[in-house]
């Protein structure tokens, strides 16, 4: 026997039974792919669009417009010190960037269905990919954001230090969603009709139109078991310096996005040994 040659090894590989750890090393290891899907989205979002980037202000802004009419305007609901539009306009963006990705996110392994047949790879990338691509159109409404709060002469305080971190928080709130969303719709299409719904009727029990300060006090931290509360409200003090959000009510909510992140991360990884075989 040639003492020079390499040892071999026998390497059995089997299918992984029960749930499933979530692996950083592994989705390190796949950068490369998840840069390159992210950066696909990107450009399919705007591939053939007469407006391009422009839907990102679009959306926001006509909306800000309408509820600036009924909401500002008939039905007089206050936004404090600051002009109703503004108002309305610093929840619809970090809203907008979560009713997109969510939408994008959900419907992502399945659109995905021919590589997902081929190819192996974590599949946690795809919806991660899908939900860090809508980051574009957020930045984008962003700029224009600040461009109204400079038109109304609204000046950040000290708090615009912490937005950093209601950016973060809006991104993992849409992760957590999409996690289980886009699991359950590649079991179940019909999950695909659902969420459109399902998005809209999420808008009006979040506080984008309106105030969280509406909300009784007892209640507040029950209101805060809906995640988008303390992202929006967390954003709006950071960037317009209206009064601090309660304490309970964004515990609460940070306490459930990470109690969705975790779950589903868990069924996911559960279920993607599946996803092969039935998208």
């Amino acid at each position: 026997m040639d003492q020079t040659s390499p040892a071999r090894r026998a390497i059995t590989v089997q299918q992984s039974t029960g749930w499933v750890s979530v692996q950083p090393r592994e989705l390190w290891d796949y950068r490369e792919l998840f840069f390159f899907l992210t950066w696909r989205d990107i450009k399919v979002r705007y591939k053939q669009t007469a407006l391009g980037a422009a839907w990102a202000v679009l959306q926001p802004f006509l909306t800000m417009v309408v509820f600036s009419l009924f909401f500002g305007g008939l039905a007089g609901i206050s936004s404090g010190s600051v002009p109703y539009p503004v108002f309305a306009f610093a929840g619809l963006v970090p809203w907008t960037f979560f009713a997109t990705a969510v939408a994008l996110a959900a419907n992502s392994l399945v659109e995905q269905e021919r590589i997902l047949a081929k190819v192996y790879f974590p599949r946690l990338i795809v919806p991660t990919a899908a939900v860090l691509a809508g980051l574009v159109d957020f930045a984008i409404a962003f700029v224009v954001l600040l461009g109204m709060m400079l038109v109304y002469g609204i000046v950040p305080s000290a708090a615009i230090l912490t937005l950093p971190l209601f950016v973060a928080f809006a991104v993992l709130t849409a992760l957590a969603v999409s996690l289980w969303l886009s699991a359950l719709n590649v079991l179940y299409r019909d999950v695909r009709y659902a969420i459109p719904f399902m998005v809209q009727m999420w808008l009006f029990v979040s506080p984008v139109a309106y105030p969280s300060s509406l909300v009784p006090e007892p209640w507040d931290a029950v209101y805060g078991i809906n995640p988008m509360v303390g992202v929006i409200e967390g954003f709006r003090w950071a960037l317009l310096g209206q009064s601090e959000p309660s304490g309970p009510m964004l515990a609460v909510s940070a306490l459930m996005v990470a109690v969705l992140l975790v779950g589903g991360l868990l069924y996911f990884r559960r279920m993607e040994r599946s996803f092969a075989d039935v998208v």
